[in-house]
């Protein structure tokens, strides 16, 4: 006696497979992800709140683990960037400026002081470079002089931001701005994305991912601009635009930077983000527009 075996609907995919789907359509792990996201966030804001000079120590620790993920990669090309000078570096030009800022701003303003500082790095670089001999000393200093000005001169705009009237708010703004325009280009992008803006550069960046970023950038920016800043909305628009056009730029040029290494991530230090400088890159392109149109039109510069 035979008996027919009994046709059955296909079940829905388990839970954990759609997770991993979603996880392989954003690139990261999703969890770990928010997870560190989250963590930081809650350290910077409680150093904001509490100890502003932690803050400051904070970023000086960040661009400098930035700063020696890149040195790594670009001396697995040949490239040998003045490893120690950089680190003194990112140190010296985010602390100096906001510890002494104050009293040298009469003959000196802090901007120019942070650029005293990065000169000092420069010089650092191209010194330390000598005693290994001419053979490829242009192309080291210029492997030190490309992380000099992508890491802490770059960076150190975020503590000019800090330095100046109700510097918490606009360090927030800033941040919250950057987050949040990397949070809807992930989500739009994973739920909608379709068209790649760059496929030889970036593949999973699409035109829907940078609406994304627009809509939750612009929203995040018009929002701490009102009730943080204390400025009319149409500077959050202008700040937030800005921001979210200038960060994508900066996580596309990472991009490029990786690819031509050859590699996927700086490092894998981050769960679910890679390297210190996969997290900074679009924060560093943005410190400096930021700190600029804040400076231009949000009184107390």
């Amino acid at each position: 006696m035979t008996t027919s075996n009994p046709v059955t609907a296909p079940a829905d995919p388990p839970v954990e497979s759609r997770r991993v789907k979603a996880t392989r359509r954003a690139g990261r792990s999703l969890p770990a992800a928010i997870g560190v996201g989250v963590g930081f966030g809650v350290l910077a804001a409680l150093f904001l709140i509490f100890f502003q000079l932690g803050f400051v120590f904070l970023v000086a620790a960040a661009t400098a683990a930035a700063a020696r993920e890149l040195q790594r990669e670009l001396q697995r090309q040949g490239l040998n960037a003045g490893l120690a000078p950089i680190l003194a570096g990112c140190g010296v030009v985010a602390v100096v400026p906001y510890v002494f800022g104050e009293l040298v701003s009469l003959a000196v303003p802090m901007i120019g002081l942070v650029l005293i500082c990065i000169a000092g790095t420069v010089l650092a670089a191209m010194i330390w470079r000598i005693p290994q001999g001419s053979v490829g000393y242009v192309r080291d200093v210029a492997a030190s002089l490309m992380i000099i000005a992508y890491v802490p001169l770059l960076g150190s705009f975020t503590v000019l931001m800090l330095a100046g009237v109700n510097g918490a708010a606009r360090i927030v703004a800033f941040i919250l701005i950057v987050a949040m325009s990397d949070t809807g280009g992930l989500i739009a992008g994973v739920l909608f994305g379709k068209h790649p803006m760059a496929p030889t550069i970036s593949p999973k960046k699409t035109w829907e991912g940078l609406t994304g970023s627009l809509i939750f950038g612009v929203g995040a920016a018009v929002g701490t601009a009102i009730f943080g800043l204390k400025v009319p909305f149409w500077v959050g628009v202008v700040l937030g635009v800005a921001l979210v056009v200038v960060g994508t730029c900066g996580d596309l040029i990472e991009s490029m930077i990786k690819r031509d290494l050859g590699i996927k991530d700086m490092s894998s230090f981050l769960p679910g983000h890679g390297g210190v400088m996969d997290r900074l890159d679009s924060l560093l392109f943005a410190a400096p527009v930021a700190w600029l149109i804040m400076y231009l039109l949000v009184p107390g510069g």
